[in-house]
C-alpha cells in the first residue's frame, strides 16, 4: 500500500523504468488478493492525500470482482471527472455502469447535472433534469438547486426564479446557497429590482439574511445608482441588530463619489458613526483617495489635530474631576472618534 499511495502521477518525472501504476496494480490483486475493505482503505489514503491518482485507481478497482462495485463507487468517479472538466470521462463511466446494468438512482443522475450545469451545457442539463421526472425518482432540494444553478449559469434569472417558485408550490425550500448565488447574479448586473425580489424571497423562505446577503443588495442599488435605496437597507440592517459592514458602507461611498455628492456621503458616514457604526479601513481609504483628489487634504488634516486636541481636553477634565468611571472615559473616547464626518462636513 505505501508503494502505491507514494507512487508519482504518470510522467512526473519522464523515468521510464519507474513502476508503472497499471502494473502495480496487478501486482497488488495477484498477490494479496484484496477484499472490498481493502480497496476502499487505498482510495481513502489517496483521497486524503488528494492524489491525482484516486481517478485512476477508482477505475481499476471498479473493473476487478473484489471490489463489488455499486452505483456509489460510478457515483464517486463521476463527481471528481466532474470537477476536472473531463466530460467524456465522466460519460464513459456513465456508460459502463449501465453496461453493467446497475440502476441508475436520483443521486448519479443529479451528479451528472451538476456536472453539466458547471460546464455550461444547459441542453444537457435539462436533459437529464426531465429524465428524473420520466423516471419516477424523487424531485428534492438537490435536484432542483442543481438545475436552478445551471439557470444561473447561462443568465437565464427569469428561468431560476421560475422554478424556485415551483418549488414552493411543491414545499420545497431551496438552500441558501441557491438564493445567495441568485442574488449575486442581479446584483452584479445591476438589476436592483430583482436583487430586491430575491432578498424578500429570501426573508419568506425563513432565511435570515447575513451582512453579506444586505452587502449583495446594497451592491445591485448602487450599480443601478438609487442610493437612497442603498442607504435605506443599511438602516434596515441597523434595525435588524445587523451592523453595516465595511462593503457596505464602501459601496454606497463609491456610488457617492460617482455622483460627485460629497456632502451627502459625509452625511451617510455621520449618520453611521452617531448610531455607534465604526468606519473601517476599506471605507476609510476610499474616502481618503476621494478627498485627495478634490485637493481638500490640508482641510482633513486639520480637522484631525481638532479631534486629537479635543480627546485630549475631554479625557484631562475627567482626569481632574474623577467623576467619570472607565466606561464613561470610553465612551466620551467613541464620541470624540464618532466625530469625524460630522467636522468634516461643517469644515
Amino acid at each position: 500500500m505505501a508503494r502505491l499511495v507514494c507512487l508519482p502521477p504518470p510522467d512526473q518525472d519522464g523515468d521510464e523504468d519507474e513502476e508503472t501504476l497499471g502494473a502495480l496494480l496487478v501486482f497488488w490483486v495477484k498477490a494479496m488478493k484484496p477484499k472490498r475493505t481493502d480497496w476502499l482503505l487505498v482510495l481513502k489514503e489517496l483521497t486524503a492525500m488528494e492524489s491525482p491518482l484516486l481517478a485512476e485507481v477508482l477505475e481499476h478497482a471498479l473493473l476487478e470482482d473484489s471490489f463489488e462495485a455499486n452505483v456509489r463507487d460510478y457515483t464517486k468517479l463521476i463527481h471528481i471527472y466532474g470537477k476536472q472538466k473531463l466530460l467524456q470521462k465522466a460519460e464513459d463511466a456513465f456508460h459502463a455502469m449501465k453496461s453493467r446494468g446497475l440502476p441508475c438512482d436520483q443521486v448519479m443522475l443529479t451528479a451528472l447535472m451538476d456536472m453539466y450545469s458547471k460546464a455550461g451545457d444547459l441542453t444537457r442539463a435539462k436533459e437529464i433534469f426531465n429524465e428524473i421526472g420520466l423516471l419516477g425518482l424523487p424531485m428534492d432540494k438537490r435536484v432542483y438547486g442543481s438545475m436552478i444553478m445551471a439557470y444561473i449559469r447561462a443568465d437565464m434569472l427569469d428561468k431560476a426564479e421560475d422554478m424556485i417558485s415551483e418549488m414552493g408550490d411543491q414545499q420545497i425550500v431551496a438552500g441558501k446557497e441557491v438564493y445567495k448565488a441568485l442574488l449575486r447574479a442581479y446584483s452584479y448586473k445591476g438589476d436592483s429590482e430583482g436583487a430586491q425580489r430575491v432578498f424578500d424571497a429570501i426573508q419568506f423562505a425563513g432565511i435570515v439574511p447575513d451582512t453579506k446577503l444586505c452587502a449583495l443588495l446594497v451592491n445591485a442599488y448602487c450599480l443601478a445608482d438609487r442610493i437612497n435605496e442603498a442607504m435605506i437597507v443599511t438602516r434596515n440592517m441597523r434595525s435588524a441588530r445587523i451592523t453595516p459592514c465595511n462593503k457596505c458602507i464602501a459601496l454606497i461611498l463609491g456610488a457617492y463619489e460617482k455622483v460627485n455628492r460629497l456632502e451627502g456621503a459625509l452625511a451617510f458616514l455621520t449618520e453611521l458613526e452617531e448610531n455607534g457604526v465604526i468606519i473601517g479601513q476599506e471605507p476609510s481609504q476610499l474616502l481618503a483617495g476621494w478627498l485627495r483628489r478634490l485637493g481638500v487634504v490640508q482641510e482633513v488634516e486639520q480637522v484631525l489635530k481638532d479631534l486629537a486636541v479635543d480627546r485630549k481636553n475631554t479625557l484631562e477634565v475627567d482626569r481632574k474631576k474623577n467623576l467619570a468611571s472607565d466606561r464613561k472615559i470610553k465612551r466620551r473616547r467613541s464620541k470624540s472618534k464618532r466625530s469625524f464626518a460630522s467636522s468634516l462636513q461643517r469644515k
